[in-house]
């Protein structure tokens, strides 16, 4: 393996280190759990289920994620966290990134600081947090997480995405990923074409390769070691205000994995695709449809859900005590669906209760 382009800042230990993590992240038959809501939206996802938005309830929330039986490590290999997640700690006083570790589950945290908007631009956005990232990258290193998430968000209108916002999102992601990197983290790298829209799918399928020739251009002026990272994106699907005939899944599964292979070099570890408020049961068969797809799939194609892990947990559990072992029951079936469909398994029958219940939100941010 040829490290001359990462040598300058890049040791061959740290390249192998970040290449098993990601290696690890992308097993056959796991996904990523994305846990990393920030405190409001967060509150938003309470606020459903009518619980107060209190810092103890979204601690208890997360203890109940992470406290499910041990056999969700049989489908979950990473979790993402937000900051003050890494804080916290359970009942009994147990950190929630050592529960992780004992589970086998790699812990990892979402490094951004959310959108803003674009200036020059019609109503376009950019994302911030790269000030101070090196010294932040490095003490959630030492506090045990292993990987990072930074979102770049997209919009398919009449006029946009612009050149200027592709640009300079492709630039943020990659400066992003090299200093996780110079700190042992992995990064996945989530540029989000969202669905907002009435475009159909191939305008949908266009966009998305467009996207990701700027990002993967600015990944190598950047010199980002590939192996060592994960895609984050959207799958390609017509836009919820589309009024044509609906995209059958082998459709979607076509124009998506087109467009990677189009545009995703081979080196890259893994793509762990976003939900894009799909219902959960859409989010699965979606996944079990791309990994069944005859084009050429060089990668690992899997899971990084949030809300398509989630929704039926949250209705399960409603805030009461006496429910969290019927919530966690629900994360264990979502996750197994989840993990069949990210080998072309998933035959259907595991729906959980929230069903297939749009999970749609308008120019969706965190």
């Amino acid at each position: 393996m040829s490290t001359s382009r990462f040598a300058e800042y890049l040791c061959p230990d740290k390249l192998a280190e970040l290449a098993d993590i990601a290696k690890r992240l992308t097993t056959p038959g796991k996904g990523i759990l994305a846990a990393d809501e920030s405190v409001s939206t967060c509150g938003k996802r309470l606020q459903d289920i009518n619980v107060e938005n209190t810092e103890d309830n979204r601690r208890k929330y997360r203890e109940l994620l992470f406290s499910t039986d041990d056999s969700l490590s049989q489908n979950i290999s990473g979790v993402i966290l937000f900051d003050e997640t890494t804080k916290q700690k359970d009942k009994n006083g147990t950190p929630f990134l050592q529960i992780l570790e004992q589970k086998g589950i790699i812990p990892g945290i979402k490094v951004d600081k959310g959108v803003v908007p674009l200036a020059g631009t019609i109503n376009e956005c950019t994302t911030t947090g790269l000030d101070g990232l090196k010294e932040r990258c490095d003490e959630y290193k030492r506090m045990g997480c292993h990987f990072a998430k930074w979102r770049c968000v997209l919009k398919i209108t009449q006029y946009t995405p612009s050149y200027l916002a592709m640009l300079e999102n492709a630039n943020v992601l990659a400066r992003y990923a090299s200093i996780c990197q110079q700190a042992g983290l992995v990064p996945i790298v989530e540029p989000e074409v969202l669905p907002d829209g009435t475009h159909d799918l191939g305008m949908s399928q266009r966009v998305t390769e467009e996207v990701l020739a700027f990002v993967y251009k600015a990944l190598a002026d950047h010199h980002v070691y590939l192996e060592g990272t994960l895609l984050k994106p959207n799958m390609v699907t017509a836009g919820q205000g589309y009024t044509g005939a609906k995209p059958s899944p082998d459709q979607v599964a076509t124009a998506t994995v087109q467009a990677l292979n189009r545009r995703v070099p081979p080196a890259v570890a893994g793509v762990v695709f976003l939900s894009g408020g799909q219902g959960e049961e859409s989010a699965t068969v979606h996944l079990n449809a791309i990994n069944k797809c005859p084009l050429r799939r060089p990668w690992a194609l899997t899971f990084s859900y949030g809300r398509a892990l989630q929704a039926s947990v949250l209705l399960a559990w409603g805030g009461k005590d006496e429910s969290i072992k019927a919530a966690q029951e629900q994360l264990l079936k979502r996750a197994k669906a989840n993990g069949l469909a990210s080998v072309g398994e998933y035959t259907g029958g595991m729906a959980g209760v929230a069903g297939e219940t749009s999970l749609f939100v308008a120019n969706h941010a965190y």
